[in-house]
């Protein structure tokens, strides 16, 4: 009860807030997470969870698949495909240079073995599209560089996701299940198809008709129908959400208006509970817990990594300056980061401790500078249209 009186405060305090911080740096996310740090251990003490607890990892998992189902919602598969050459480039050349880069660092830097910083290189990779959809969501910005941001954050946790499997394998010294892993790709991606497809088809026929009124109901239905499927089977939730999320947006693209507030609703709540959960778990304690090398490590992957990595893959991409530039900076890590943390916790690999304490500073850290800053990019672009 507690947590859900603090929640509900700390969303009263945001909706009164939310005009002004749409034209500020005030962030919404760092809100969410102030409240939970200043309500946790060593500080007002209101609230008491453990990376370990269920709520924190299930809790991730749901604002996870929200915003991909919603962020799958915006693309329609011909678009998807037609306009598949920058994202491909950030996906296949940008990725595995932010993974390499990382690593790195970590075995430099933060002093982890090979496979340790490789493992971190792996989960810190993915760029998150609940706090991409921050300067996704903006008209200021280029069309194509939206679209960029939207689909690499949309598919980059599922790509990532058997690389840090196959790392946790590796490092806790068990056997590799190469075909285990493609299995859960490949059932999450066909629930993610079927699922709605025949959901649609069904809708169409002559014996079914739903309400205008009730279509924002039938798409969240779709999705929930794919989420129970894919905690059942096993299956690869992130990519059975964006998967599914692009067939509704392919198969009934006028479902994908209807659904459109709704469905930002519901992935908003859950972002932000998630968001006051992981703040409680960044006490001071485990702030104090991480080595100034730890810090410095985290600085260089977010202001160095991923900005020379996607400099690199977009060489002769026809991006001007700015738009590279905010490509570059808009590698938010978030959720999936996190979930993939609370992984090799609960995995009990060795070294998991250090490991999550440095995913979740740099993830911390992420979620204060990109959130912050999606405001300034939007102003930038909008005065450099004025200019022309």
């Amino acid at each position: 009860m507690t947590v859900l009186l603090i929640f509900s405060i700390a969303l009263l305090v945001a909706v009164l807030l939310s005009e002004l911080a749409d034209r500020s740096v005030l962030s919404m996310a760092v809100l969410f997470l102030l409240a939970g740090f200043l309500c946790g251990p060593g500080m007002l003490d209101f609230i008491r969870l453990t990376p370990d607890d269920p709520i924190v990892q299930r809790l991730a998992e749901l604002a996870l698949f929200s915003i991909l189902f919603t962020d799958g919602m915006r693309l329609n598969l011909l678009e998807f495909t037609s306009k598949w050459r920058l994202p491909g480039r950030a996906l296949l050349i940008g990725l595995p240079l932010t993974l390499l880069g990382t690593a790195a660092l970590g075995h430099f830097v933060a002093g982890l073995s090979w496979l340790e910083a490789l493992l971190v290189g792996a989960i810190l990779s993915p760029t998150d599209p609940v706090f991409a959809a921050a300067i996704i969501g903006r008209e200021e910005i280029p069309l194509r560089l939206r679209h960029l941001l939207n689909v690499e954050s949309g598919l980059n946790d599922g790509l990532a996701l058997p690389i840090v499997l196959a790392l946790m394998a590796l490092v806790g010294h068990e056997a590799l299940h190469v075909g285990g892993l493609a299995g859960e790709l490949a059932l999450g991606v066909a629930l993610g198809v079927a699922v709605p497809w025949v959901g649609c088809r069904i809708e169409r026929s002559r014996f079914f008709s739903v309400r205008k009124s009730y279509e924002p109901i039938f798409a969240f239905s779709l999705g929930l129908l794919v989420l129970s499927l894919g905690l059942l089977t096993h299956a690869n939730l992130y990519l059975a959400a964006f998967a599914a999320g692009i067939t509704i947006a392919t198969v009934r693209p006028d479902l994908r208006k209807e659904f459109h507030q709704f469905g930002e609703i519901v992935a908003e709540l859950l972002k932000l509970a998630a968001l006051l959960v992981f703040g409680v778990l960044m006490s001071p304690r485990f702030f104090s817990e991480v080595p100034v090398s730890g810090y410095v490590f985290a600085g260089l992957a977010l202001f160095a990594v991923r900005p020379i990595a996607i400099a690199i893959a977009l060489i002769r991409s026809g991006l001007d300056w700015r738009e590279q530039i905010t490509a570059g900076w808009f590698g938010p890590k978030g959720f999936a980061s996190v979930i993939y943390g609370l992984l090799i916790v609960h995995a009990a690999v060795p070294g998991a401790d250090r490991m999550f304490h440095l995913v979740a500073i740099v993830v911390t850290g992420s979620m204060i500078a990109h959130s912050s800053t999606d405001v300034l990019f939007a102003r930038w672009f909008r005065r450099a249209e004025a200019r022309l």
